[in-house]
């Protein structure tokens, strides 16, 4: 029986992104379409609003994921993407705000509240504030964690980390080194060759062989003539052919010649007379 579903299986953007500009009006700083998506720059002090525009008359009904991006060279660095989906379209829209480490962002936990553990992810890896959160508190990184790692001038050598230790029944600091060895990759190919010597090429300096040790026959060895002579000895007997004079030695004799055994007395069941030994032993 098939089933009926008002949302289609593939959903186009054929005028969404006119129609959604539209509807926003002020609140709207860019519309675009890349690589098949449509995102929305809108102002971020309108941001709950916009979002509530789109959940209850444009049927985009829930709040995917809540994303940030850092770009360092900007004045307001951060950017703060909102992924919707709507279920009864199967489509999907991105709108975004920028924000700046001390301009903070409207809540919108107001609308989902699946959206608090959202912020709080932007705000520990990025360090964006959400103003009228009421639990923005750190959510990935450990107790009392300084910086945020999602930062492009984050450290790559942090300082101290904390965790709990069984043994003091407590939680302690101890240093710490994020070690990230392929950041200082030179990417040049060893084969076209190097800088530097590489591990193992210190013993390219070892003076060739000038005359190598070579062999004409079995006999010699290269360990001198002592022993060359051992070589030439032969340690296995020869073919029997050889020793008889070029004859070769006498089959063994044929089985089926051999007599046949006697009859063997009593029955396979009778084990005791059987085996009862001659001569009247007990």
């Amino acid at each position: 029986m098939a089933v009926l579903h008002s949302a289609p299986k593939f959903a186009a953007n054929d005028g969404v992104q006119e129609t959604l500009a539209a509807a926003m009006g002020s609140m709207l700083l860019d519309a675009r379409e890349t690589h098949g998506e449509i995102s929305f720059t809108v102002k971020r002090d309108s941001i709950e609003d916009v979002l509530r525009l789109l959940r209850d008359d444009h049927a985009y009904q829930q709040l995917m994921e809540i994303a940030g991006v850092d770009f360092p060279g900007r004045e307001e660095r951060f950017e703060v993407v909102y992924m919707l989906l709507s279920v009864t379209k199967n489509h999907r829209v991105m709108v975004k705000v920028s924000a700046s480490e001390d301009t903070p962002v409207p809540t919108v936990t107001t609308l989902w509240p699946n959206a608090g553990w959202l912020e709080r992810e932007v705000f520990d890896m990025y360090g964006v504030l959400f103003d009228g959160n009421t639990d923005l508190r750190r959510i990935l990184t450990d107790y009392g964690f300084e910086g945020h790692p999602f930062r492009k001038d984050f450290p790559l050598t942090g300082y101290t980390e904390l965790r709990y230790s069984e043994d003091e029944k407590r939680v302690v600091y101890e240093p710490v080194k994020l070690a990230q060895d392929l950041r200082q990759f030179d990417f040049m190919s060893p084969w076209e060759g190097a800088d530097y010597v590489l591990p193992g090429d210190e013993k390219a300096d070892t003076p060739p062989v000038d005359e190598p040790k070579t062999t004409e026959s079995p006999k010699q060895t290269g360990a001198g003539a002592k022993a060359d002579a051992k070589a030439a000895d032969k340690v296995s007997d020869g073919a029997p052919d050889k020793e008889k004079g070029g004859k070769a030695a006498n089959p063994p004799e044929p089985t089926e010649d051999r007599p046949a055994k006697k009859a063997r007395k009593g029955k396979t069941t009778d084990t005791k007379a059987a085996t009862k030994p001659k001569g009247g032993a007990k």
